[in-house]
């Protein structure tokens, strides 16, 4: 039970490999990536704990030695001194240029780590081997690496491409529901800003890829890589459509920051709540119908997931700080503010002509409902 999606890059071509038991084929599958059979690794402790071993047994099986480096898990390890950590640490390895950096982990260590790699030696190639569900359908795809600033999330990085991704959809049973869930999220977005029949699948499969059927998990991360991939191969470095992947983060990392990146709200937890308010905007300013953000917002509710403000506890900033927060954004153009909103669902579109006093009416009606 194997899917294969190409991202098709010219020069910098590879595979994300989809499946179950994936970790005990790892070695088969870098071996043909490596100058000589060592390699890197790093983890966070979570994850270290539950499949490192699995991946040594893999590598030794092609004979392949493996080091590695567990680091703190959550989004605060994001930031300049754990990259420094990881630089140093690669650097005590001696890695060389011709070496092969593995990224275990979520989409902190895969961001992280792939940074780390883009300026090892001013780059090294790395394979990411994502462990939850958020980061084998969006962030192990599509070579965007970086670490988060106290401006905002995500400012500082670069583009660096991994040579192989392995996505072991048998790791997703080791995942709390709170985090499988968070992950949806990033799924559900791929049906909302490009294919209404994924969506249509989605609402009918969603319940039985939440409680672990194998089948509907490979086809939902298939699905979303080739979407993904799609985009990345017409918009390597988002300077066009690959925004489109942005759907709900302008929301989202203001939420965020506002958060603190703690666990009070998920990355994935923000998107899906983005992506109601993104709906919810495009429906104020006419450009979608009104059933649209309740559609949605119903399929979130039937998963069991976060689909208002109301739904994040604790404090949050009034609707102009909130406003505030995401004029820090990545896709701030000429100072202006750009959404991505939507005619339909399937039919997403960048925008920088959303009117500020709508997009505050939004927020202000979001709060006042907590």
């Amino acid at each position: 039970m194997r899917e294969t999606v190409k991202v098709d890059l010219p020069g910098r071509a590879y595979e994300v490999v989809i499946g179950p038991d994936l970790l005990a084929e790892a070695g088969a599958r870098i071996s043909p990536l490596l100058a000589r059979p060592r390699v890197a690794v790093i983890s966070d402790q979570t994850v270290a704990e539950l499949h490192l071993n699995a991946l040594r047994d893999g590598l030794a099986n092609n004979g392949i030695e493996m080091t590695s480096l567990a680091l703190p898990p959550g989004e605060a390890t994001k930031c300049w001194a754990q990259l420094q950590v990881c630089v140093d640490w690669l650097l005590d390895q001696k890695v060389e240029r011709t070496d092969v950096v593995i990224a275990l982990g979520g989409g902190v260590i895969g961001d992280l780590v792939g940074f780390a790699a883009a300026v090892l030696r001013r780059g090294v190639r790395f394979v990411q081997i994502p462990t939850s569900l958020l980061a084998q359908v969006d962030s192990s795809v599509g070579g965007k690496t970086g670490i988060n600033a106290a401006h905002g999330k995500n400012l500082i990085g670069a583009f660096h491409q991994p040579a192989l991704v392995l996505a072991d959809t048998s790791v997703l049973g080791t995942l709390t529901a709170r985090d499988f869930l968070a992950g949806y999220g990033e799924v559900v977005k791929y049906g909302l800003l490009g294919d209404e029949a994924f969506f249509d699948w989605l609402e009918a499969q969603g319940p039985a890829l939440a409680a672990g059927d194998m089948a509907a998990r490979i086809e939902a991360v298939r699905r979303s890589v080739q979407m993904k991939a799609d985009i990345v191969m017409r918009d390597e470095t988002e300077q066009g459509d690959r925004a489109l992947l942005n759907l709900g983060h302008t929301f989202c990392h203001a939420l965020e920051a506002a958060t603190g990146y703690s666990d009070r709200l998920l990355h994935g937890e923000g998107v899906a709540v983005g992506c109601a308010l993104a709906f919810e905007l495009s429906a104020r300013m006419g450009l979608c119908a009104q059933e649209a953000p309740s559609r949605l917002r119903a399929h979130l509710r039937t998963m069991g997931m976060k689909t208002d403000l109301a739904d994040i506890e604790g404090d949050l900033p009034d609707a102009e700080a909130l406003l505030d927060l995401m004029g820090q954004d990545k896709k701030v153009v000429a100072g202006q503010l750009r959404f991505v909103l939507a005619h339909a669902i399937g039919d997403a579109f960048v925008t920088g002509d959303a009117p500020r006093d709508t997009a505050l009416s939004v927020l202000n009606d979001a709060l006042a409902q907590r």
